[in-house]
C-alpha cells in the first residue's frame, strides 16, 4: 500500500446519495472539509457526474455514493485512461439493500466518519479487476445467473415506486419457481473455461457461476453443479481469463445486471486501479 499525500480533494455526491440519506453526506462534508482542501461537487445526473470526473485536474477523486456510484467513477477513468494513475476513494452512502456490498467487500469502511476518515488518512490499495470483451469491468463479483434486482433508476419518486413494485412481483416468481422444484432463474447449462481448460461442459447442469477478481493476477472460480439428492461439490480454478458460453444467460457483474449474451469472456487485469482504504 502507498501512502496517499495531503493534496486538494474533488468529492462528487452522487444525487441518489443526497435524496436517500442526506444526513450521512452532511456528516462526510464536515469531516472532509476539516481535513482536507475540498471541492465540493453536486451533479444533478450522469452526464455531470462525468464531466465533475473529467474535469478534476490534479484534484484527488472522492465519491460519495453507492455501487452504482464507485463503478461509475471507475468506468469514467478507464475511459479516459486514467484510471491506472488515479487513486480513488469512495464515502459509502446508499439506502437500498445491498447497495454497499462491492465497497463492503473491497474492505472500504460502512461508516461514514470511519470511511471519511479513510479518504484522508488512508493509504493506496492496487486492485485487481474483471475486464469483459464488451467492454465492462467488474470490481467486487461476478455471478451467474443473475440475482432479481431492480434498474437503479435514481432520480424520481414515481421510478422508486415502480421498482420497488418489480422486486416484490420478482420475489413471488422467485419463490414460485422455488415451490416447484426449480433451479432458479437462469440458464441451467453452461460451457465455463479457466485459461483455455475447460471447468464444466454443456453436459453437466449448473447452478451458479461464481468469479471474483483476487489479489494475485488471477481471478477465483467457482461453479456449483445442480445436484439431485445429495449437495455436489463445487468445482473451483484459479484463472486469468474466464470464458462463460451456452444458452442465453444473464449476469450480474457487481451492481449490474446484463445480458442476455450467449458467450462472454472475462480478463483479469492486475493491479487495474488503486482505492484508498484503511492503513
Amino acid at each position: 500500500m502507498t501512502e496517499v499525500a495531503s493534496e486538494q480533494l474533488l468529492v462528487v455526491v452522487d444525487p441518489s446519495a443526497r435524496r436517500t440519506d442526506g444526513e450521512s453526506v452532511r456528516i462526510a462534508k464536515d469531516v472532509l472539509c476539516a481535513g482536507a482542501r475540498v471541492k465540493w461537487c453536486l451533479p444533478e445526473g450522469r452526464e455531470e457526474f462525468a464531466r465533475a470526473l473529467e474535469r478534476r485536474g490534479s484534484r484527488r477523486p472522492v465519491v460519495v455514493g453507492d455501487d452504482h456510484a464507485l463503478l461509475r467513477a471507475v468506468t469514467v477513468l478507464e475511459r479516459h485512461g486514467e484510471l491506472d494513475g488515479c487513486a480513488l476513494a469512495v464515502v459509502p452512502v446508499g439506502g437500498r439493500p445491498g447497495a454497499l456490498a462491492v465497497a463492503r467487500s473491497l474492505g472500504v469502511p460502512l461508516g461514514t466518519v470511519a470511511a471519511a476518515r479513510a479518504v484522508l488518512d488512508g493509504s493506496v490499495r492496487r486492485l485487481d479487476l474483471l475486464a469483459d470483451d464488451a467492454g465492462g469491468l467488474v470490481l467486487g463479483e461476478l455471478r451467474i445467473p443473475a440475482a432479481d434486482a431492480a434498474p437503479h433508476w435514481g432520480e424520481r419518486p414515481a421510478r422508486r415506486r415502480y421498482r420497488s413494485l418489480v422486486s416484490a412481483l420478482a420475489r413471488q416468481s422467485r419463490a414460485a419457481a422455488e415451490a416447484a422444484g426449480a433451479a432458479g432463474p437462469g440458464p441451467s447449462r453452461l460451457r465455463v473455461e479457466t485459461d483455455g481448460a475447460t471447468l464444466v461442459d454443456l453436459d453437466q447442469p449448473v447452478r451458479a457461476v461464481t468469479v471474483t477478481p483476487g489479489r494475485t493476477g488471477r481471478a477465483d472460480v467457482e461453479v456449483r453443479p445442480l445436484s439431485v439428492g445429495a449437495e455436489a461439490a463445487p468445482l473451483q480454478a484459479a484463472a486469468r481469463t474466464v470464458t462463460v458460453s451456452g444458452a442465453d444467460f444473464r449476469y450480474r457483474a457487481d451492481a449490474t445486471v446484463a445480458g442476455p449474451v450467449r458467450t462472454r469472456t472475462w480478463t483479469v487485469r492486475a493491479g487495474a486501479w488503486g482505492l484508498i482504504l484503511p492503513r
